[in-house]
């Protein structure tokens, strides 16, 4: 339990507080010893989070009693429409351990599966594996092919998650500060949205999305063409050549 509210930036006493209200579900346990897992450190920095932005505990325990049950978010909050956004856009592959294992030939060991799935790449449905994304899996699969080993496709993989997660977070403060603010504000004071507010913001989401999608794409895009240019004088020991279309010669000068 120190472990945990070391990891977790709280007291003890707080995080004692925290299991009588039944905020954070019990440890695993092994005779005497409790074992907490990256999941209790999770729920403990979404409630910090909730605190910062002025719910009460009691609330927050309703939120999280409504995600656990599958109850629609919206309906807690008191929102007369619910808002949703598909924002999932990646496709999941069922796979049979041997053909997983046939993908990445050589390559599928205990450590790398179980890096997977404590990534989020691989989750297991009875007897197969799921894979989180077609995408993922195919570039991953790209990258093995060329060469690099599947454990450093993972690491890349993880510290890849880290920024990634930054990244998303400036995105959701804009959203949260110049679109939602409203409509957050009145859903805690209990007020509800109309189906037209409801449907307005969920589009202006959407619109949201692509823009951030197009933003990180080109951003990307830029930082490699840097990244190869340098890596390609520090080989060659020379500027590389420019990219782009070679301009035309100036005219020759009359006689």
């Amino acid at each position: 339990m120190a472990e945990l509210a070391e990891e977790a930036g709280i007291t003890v006493r707080t995080l004692r507080f925290y299991r009588e209200r039944k905020l954070i579900p019990p440890p695993r346990r092994e005779g005497r010893i409790a074992w907490y897992t990256e999941h209790h450190v999770a729920r403990l920095r979404t409630i910090a989070a909730l605190l910062e932005r002025g719910h009460t505990l009691g609330g927050i325990a309703e939120l999280l009693t409504a995600f656990e049950s599958g109850r629609d978010v919206g309906e807690v909050l008191g929102l007369e429409a619910t808002i949703t956004v598909p924002w999932p856009e990646e496709t999941p592959v069922k796979l049979t351990p041997q053909e997983l294992a046939d993908y990445f030939t050589g390559e599928v060991t205990p450590d790398n599966l179980a890096t997977s799935l404590d990534l989020g790449y691989l989750a297991v449905d009875g007897d197969d594996l799921v894979h989180v994304s077609r995408r993922l899996l195919d570039a991953s699969h790209d990258l093995v092919v060329k060469g690099v080993p599947l454990s450093e496709v993972l690491a890349a993989g993880r510290e890849l998650r880290h920024h990634m997660e930054a990244v998303t977070e400036s995105f959701t403060e804009l959203v949260r500060t110049h679109v939602l603010a409203d409509a957050i504000a009145r859903a805690s004071a209990g007020e509800g949205l109309t189906q037209d507010e409801a449907t307005h913001i969920t589009k202006t989401l959407e619109s949201l999305r692509q823009s951030a999608k197009s933003i990180v794409d080109a951003e990307l895009s830029l930082a490699m063409d840097r990244r190869i240019r340098t890596e390609l004088e520090k080989w060659l020991g020379q500027p590389a050549a420019e990219s782009g279309p070679t301009p035309a010669p100036p005219p020759s000068p009359s006689a």
